[in-house]
């Protein structure tokens, strides 16, 4: 069976102050330091946009943050969408480079970054495993913004769900509740070689292909097994 699927990075020249009202938090930052949790826009080497699935700290009480692997390979510098005036606020401690599991492991420095649970209209408490076929998850994303979509079911490992994902959505949290169950990588755009790449045009308008994600738990497994920044990663 011959899958297609598009990864949702988006490229730009620099960031968009625009973006702020995507990437605001629901805490005051202290000057010179960004709000950032989960869906926040992120910057990886001053050129590509994504969104952060999570913030939280590892066993060694590192700030760390999760967002896809394909937005950046490791030793990528980080900044903040909606704060660029606080300068490198990160790096990418570790990548597949979306070859695998599609995960990337950033460290925050902790005096530029001020981690928040709740984004716009999503709040992380806690992780738990995505709902079977037929359930709903919502996802959020600097670029779409929220949206949620019923499950259709499993392809190669990745959720596939209804939910609008573009491009610079990629890394954003998927969540059930309160509950991170799994990080938005792409849209599928061809399955069993019929191709259907329907663009997302917009959250509120629900014919597009279907997006899919990665369950959050192998992520954290493989993360944790590596033994580096991020492992024991929990969200603050």
């Amino acid at each position: 069976m011959r899958t297609t699927f598009i990864f949702g990075a988006a490229t730009v020249v620099a960031a968009a102050a625009s973006a702020a009202a995507l990437s605001a938090g629901t805490a005051s930052a202290a000057p010179g330091s960004a709000v950032l949790g989960g869906s926040s826009g992120i910057v990886l080497g001053g050129a590509t946009s994504c969104s952060l699935t999570s913030i939280g700290t590892d066993n060694a009480g590192r700030l760390v943050g999760l967002t896809a692997g394909h937005c950046g390979p490791a030793g990528t510098a980080v900044s903040a969408e909606a704060a660029p005036g606080a300068g490198v606020i990160g790096t990418v401690a570790a990548s597949d480079g979306g070859t695998g599991l599609d995960y990337a492991v950033i460290e925050f420095d902790p005096a530029r970054v001020t981690p928040v649970r709740t984004v716009g209209a999503t709040t992380i408490a806690g992780l738990a495993g995505p709902p079977a076929p037929g359930g709903t998850v919502c996802g959020n994303g600097r670029s779409s913004g929220f949206d949620c979509g019923v499950v259709w079911g499993t392809v190669d490992g990745r959720e596939i769900n209804q939910s609008c994902s573009q491009p610079g959505d990629s890394g954003g949290p998927v969540t059930v509740g309160d509950q991170l169950v799994g990080m938005n990588q792409g849209r599928l755009a061809g399955l069993g070689g019929i191709r259907f790449n329907v663009p997302c045009v917009a959250a509120a308008f629900p014919v597009h292909s279907p997006a899919y994600f990665q369950p959050i738990g192998p992520i954290l497994t493989a993360i944790d097994n590596s033994g580096g920044v991020g492992a024991g990663f929990r969200p603050i």
